[in-house]
């Protein structure tokens, strides 16, 4: 007698957020799934904030002066990591259906990779904090994007509460002591793609057949993103290798670009596990919280000046990526009750009034 893998191990069909981690792995009780997510969202904060000064550190302090290079020991990392973890079976594995994917997949890739190297090109030029400002944008480059490129038009609040995100930025870049024009463009850069990117994957796969949990996702873009890296870094950084090779035979250098590779995957996978135990809008106000928190750590150890308009203007940024959040949330609300009314007409259930 032949036994056979569940179907959502093996393909892409029937496979549902809900089995996007291996059945057994979840807490048993509500108490238990409330310290693992407590857990998990703490490990994420920590993962957060130490790549991204980490990434400072290396680019600045330690003369490493290769962010393409950096993003190509990520993406290496990310590759064997990825691999190593889907034998655990932590996860369930999907499987690239077609070769149209795998285009869509190394698409994304490209798009990915570009929006990290950007990131770690301004972190040589400006400080940590301007960076978390500036990043702090990203929603309203999406919603932009998805306008023009999905024709997809949210409600008109949301329109407005992208308005203080915008000023804000504005009022920020103006009292910025330590502003650099190039790596204030590439950091722009970077969150601009990284808007790009969410709005990519979600017209390249967004057949049922072609949807993928993240970790899968980041599992076959990592080898297509170093790939592309390794043609970049040849051209832009020709003598990166030799250069890196060098650094290395520090120890503590080895040992700081090691655990630096290690923290970006680990972020992977906690971003990932933050959205399955709590929710994709949780990641976004948590996002928030962090770029704060992470302007705060870096201030206090590179000593970089800011001015108190820079700190007003990051300020209003983030309250309008909040009251962004809460319109996007409220929207959805509102769309999945109108859905729900919608099916009760069609098919006339009997519905006892006091549970409506």
């Amino acid at each position: 007698m032949t036994t056979t893998t569940p179907t959502h191990h093996r393909t892409n069909s029937k496979y549902l957020p809900k089995d996007w981690l291996v059945p057994g792995l979840e807490p048993q009780t509500k108490a238990a799934k409330k310290v693992v997510t407590i857990v998990i969202c703490v490990l994420w904060y920590t993962c957060n904030i130490s790549v991204v000064l980490l990434n400072k550190a290396l680019l600045t302090t330690f003369e490493f002066k290769k962010p393409v290079i950096l993003t190509l020991c990520h993406m290496l990392t990310c590759s064997i990591l990825s691999y190593f973890v889907s034998l655990t079976k932590i996860f369930p594995r999907q499987y690239v259906q077609t070769r149209s994917q795998l285009v869509k997949i190394c698409t994304l890739a490209g798009v990915f990779v570009t929006s990290i190297v950007l990131g770690n090109v301004s972190l040589r030029y400006i400080p940590v904090s301007f960076n978390q400002a500036i990043g702090a944008t990203t929603p309203f480059f999406t919603a932009m994007l998805a306008a023009l490129i999905q024709a997809k038009f949210e409600s008109r609040v949301t329109y407005i509460s992208l308005v203080p995100v915008v000023v804000g930025i504005i009022i920020t870049t103006g009292g910025e002591p330590s502003f650099h024009t190039f790596g204030f463009l590439a950091c722009v850069g970077g969150t601009f793609c990284r808007g790009l990117k969410s709005v990519t994957q979600a017209i390249l796969l967004s057949s049922e057949n072609e949807k993928m949990s993240s970790m899968n996702l980041l599992m076959y873009m990592s080898p297509a993103a170093v790939v592309i890296l390794i043609f970049v870094a040849a051209v832009v950084e020709p003598t990166g290798v030799y250069d890196t090779l060098e650094l290395l035979k520090s120890p503590f250098f080895c040992f700081i670009l090691w655990a630096n590779c290690v923290l970006a995957y680990c972020l992977n996978l906690l971003n990932f596990l933050v959205t399955r135990y709590t929710s994709a809008l949780t990641l976004q106000v948590l996002g928030n919280g962090k770029g704060v928190v992470a302007a705060g750590v870096s201030i206090a150890i590179f000593r970089n000046p800011v001015t108190v308009q820079g700190m007003l203007g990051y300020f209003i940024t983030i309250a309008g990526v909040v009251a962004y959040s809460e319109s996007k949330k409220r929207t959805v609300r509102i769309r999945s009750l109108s859905r729900g009314e919608g099916v009760m007409k069609d098919n006339r259930p009997s519905v006892n009034p006091s549970k409506v």
